[in-house]
């Protein structure tokens, strides 16, 4: 073999050596990104979670809100009807006097 030969064979296991060090540190790599997929898979189903139980809590808020309204509403609707009962019957009693 001639020292070019010989110089060539170096050269091109210098090259696949470093390709091959690519190659481990980009495999390295491709498994640090499937880990972070991974981790942030997780975190949007948890996310997914709290987002259904704060939805329902919502939901429970306003229909207890409507509720609470809803007796309030009644009550003035009540003590409205009453003061005029009693304005009719005040008008009444002048009427008979």
């Amino acid at each position: 073999m001639t020292a070019k030969e010989h110089e060539l064979i170096q050269l091109l296991e210098t090259r696949i050596r470093q390709l091959l060090e690519q190659d481990e540190d980009l495999r390295e790599q491709c498994r640090g990104l499937e880990a972070t997929i991974a981790e942030r898979d997780g975190q949007i189903v948890e996310l997914e979670c709290q987002k259904q139980e704060l939805k329902a809590q919502y939901d429970n808020l306003k229909v207890a809100r409507i509720l609470e309204l809803s007796d309030s509403d009644t009550r003035n609707a009540r003590q409205k009807i009453n003061r005029l009962v009693r304005d009719v019957d005040k008008c009444i009693a002048l009427l008979k006097a």
